[in-house]
């Protein structure tokens, strides 16, 4: 996994400032509790770097509440788990590479899985933290760039068939294929789009979807001062998305 979410995601309930000595020590100590747990789950929620779908991350989403109410309501948990341990699929894909999916799959299906979930929200918003709002962040960053990077996909495939032809690639030759893939990561993510034309206008691109088309090296010169917020912002989409551009790039 490539990253994961940003430790101000979960509120800051270690650190100290001049309010703290005015809060109750209930207040305090939920802060606490909720920022331990959070932490407890941080490995589950990183999981959306990993997803390829709107529904996989469902069920990280899920299974990140699931594991958020085991340390904050024991008792609307319970009930979850209870019913978990007696669905027998969920016994017959222990250990197999469904088995987390099928156990959430499980635990949305109980009786108790909406007042746990609300119970949770309700712990968060006791410390002003908006659980929804984490996610949607999350989730929100993984799809868009999926898209950014299945939009630029044959692209990207007719590039690196061309390097691995060319016996005599350098690496500059990779740079230059890598940059005119980037420009097709920018064009499909809404924030980039208007740099992306100006990049157009820059190397007199005739149709924004073929950069390829009448691809002139000279003009394609990332020194140019128009490129650098595509590159910066493909790599801000790209760890909004839980990964790299290196890391898409191969693969």
């Amino acid at each position: 996994m490539s990253s994961s979410p940003s430790s101000s995601t979960a509120p800051n309930s270690t650190s100290k400032n001049k309010d703290d000595d005015s809060k109750p020590s209930s207040s305090r100590a939920d802060e606490i509790q909720f920022t331990n747990a959070f932490n407890n789950q941080r490995g589950a929620l990183a999981a959306f770097a990993t997803c390829s779908n709107e529904e996989e991350l469902h069920i990280v989403r899920d299974g990140f509440l699931l594991g958020l109410a085991c340390d904050l309501c024991p008792v609307e948990s319970d009930a979850v788990k209870m019913a978990i341990v007696m669905d027998n699929k969920v016994a017959e894909s222990t250990g197999t590479t469904r088995g987390f999916e099928t156990m959430v799959k499980s635990a949305r299906t109980s009786l108790g899985w909406s007042a746990m979930t609300e119970a949770v929200k309700g712990k968060a918003k006791k410390v002003n933290s908006d659980l929804d709002d984490i996610w949607m962040t999350l989730e929100k960053g993984r799809l868009e760039w999926l898209g950014a990077c299945t939009g630029a996909h044959n692209l990207k495939v007719t590039l690196k068939e061309a390097l691995e032809k060319d016996t005599n690639a350098t690496d500059g030759d990779i740079s230059d294929a890598k940059m005119v893939w980037i420009y097709a990561l920018c064009i499909s993510i809404p924030s980039l789009q208007s740099v992306a034309q100006t990049w157009q206008n820059v190397v007199q691109m005739k149709d924004k979807t073929q950069p390829l088309l009448d691809y002139n090296a000279t003009l394609w010169d990332c020194r140019q001062a128009e490129w650098k917020p595509l590159d910066l912002g493909a790599q801000a989409a790209a760890e909004r998305g839980g990964s790299t551009l290196n890391e898409a790039w191969d693969a």
